[in-house]
């Protein structure tokens, strides 16, 4: 949740004094230091989906 990502150090929040009161959401460095290292997953998972999904087909004939 986004309690849990602030706790972390991820995010960073700021509420603002308007009616209703509005509320802003940040990445903090924490946070921005994870964008390499997700972008390599997402990327291995782009380049390796055709590969899973025919693990997933193999195995289910076996099943």
């Amino acid at each position: 949740t986004l309690r849990d990502l602030q706790r972390d150090g991820y995010i960073h929040r700021e509420v603002f004094p308007t009616k209703p009161p509005s509320v802003e959401y940040s990445m903090t460095p924490l946070g921005r230091s994870l964008y390499l290292p997700l972008s390599q997953v997402i990327n291995w998972a782009l380049d390796h989906h055709d590969a899973v999904k025919q693990a997933r087909v193999t195995f289910d004939a076996t099943a």
